[in-house]
């Protein structure tokens, strides 16, 4: 395979590698704790400032380095930028969505994971299906269009999840994840791409490495979030344990609508990422493509 872009040796940071691996794993430990501990929690609130101040830190060191662990000046196009803040919330939307309705599926409805997989499945295929046919309309329409349209299908497509039963058919989840998964299909892969057309060729590896990195953070705080909300929406309206043996039928109801609770809070929650999303969505350049070295998608 011929190389595209020119090759290089950089040497490991060990340094940075320690602070990210820190200032992340705080971060994410400290979202992850709240469903269980709640916000005020001491735990809670040292471990996110250690996590903010230690991922300032990282980010001093990337900006005074001559060769950066992680190359941050690729934030300094607005363009790139954009896209990488609509990508990153956009994954907080599908990766968190797609941890929790699993758990609905089993947990209220009883079904086995295998049949939770197969609930997601069919989004699954209508976003592989879609990707190379979105990447042929950005060529020809630009990526703006195609992520308003997207982040509306994304954010229409989430809202009824807010209003789940212990009764909602199967089908109708199918549906509506196969919708959200359409309307991401519409969001990724175009304006990732955009965000990599504008930046000069020598800066392309690094936009990947900055955009693969922000998109897995942003993902792993996302779910944290949803999953703190459901755990501790679900925590605050459980029902007293004195009713297990006086009302036990009662208590059963209570306890699954202590739970719906908590899925309902999530996806208002994965609402919220959607109708910002749709918001950034604004800010996107509507010129098809910027060729500053860039590939085309």
């Amino acid at each position: 395979m011929k190389s595209v872009i020119q090759l290089s040796k950089p040497k490991i940071d060990i340094p940075s590698i320690i602070l990210s691996t820190v200032g992340f794993g705080s971060l994410l430990y400290g979202f992850s704790e709240v469903g269980d501990k709640g916000w005020g929690d001491t735990l809670v609130l040292a471990t996110l400032a250690v996590g903010v101040i230690v991922i300032a830190l990282f980010v001093w060191r990337q900006l005074t380095m001559e060769n950066p662990f992680l190359e941050l000046r690729v934030f300094k196009s607005p363009v790139f930028t954009i896209a990488a803040i609509l990508s990153g919330v956009t994954n907080m939307a599908m990766v968190g969505a797609e941890m929790v309705l699993p758990l609905y599926i089993q947990n209220i409805r009883g079904e086995s994971a295998f049949h939770s997989g197969l609930t997601l499945l069919a989004g699954s295929l209508m976003m592989g299906i879609m990707m190379p046919i979105t990447g042929r309309i950005f060529d020809k329409y630009g990526a703006k269009r195609l992520a308003m349209t997207g982040m509306f299908l994304l954010m229409a497509a989430t809202a009824p999840f807010i209003f789940l039963t212990a009764k909602t058919p199967i089908i109708y989840i199918v549906v509506l994840y196969a919708v959200r998964m359409f309307g991401i299909s519409m969001v990724m892969m175009p304006v990732t791409t955009s965000g990599m057309n504008a930046l000069p060729m020598n800066l392309i590896s690094h936009g990947t490495a900055v955009n693969n990195t922000f998109r897995q953070v942003a993902s792993s705080i996302g779910t944290a979030i949803l999953i703190s909300v459901l755990s501790s929406v679900t925590k605050n309206n459980m029902p007293s344990t004195h009713m297990v043996k006086t009302l036990p039928l009662a208590f059963r109801d209570k306890m699954i609508n202590a739970t719906l609770s908590g899925y309902h809070a999530a996806f208002i929650v994965a609402v919220i990422f959607c109708v910002i999303g749709f918001i950034i969505t604004f800010f996107l350049s509507s010129k098809k493509s910027t060729t500053n070295g860039g590939a085309k998608a």
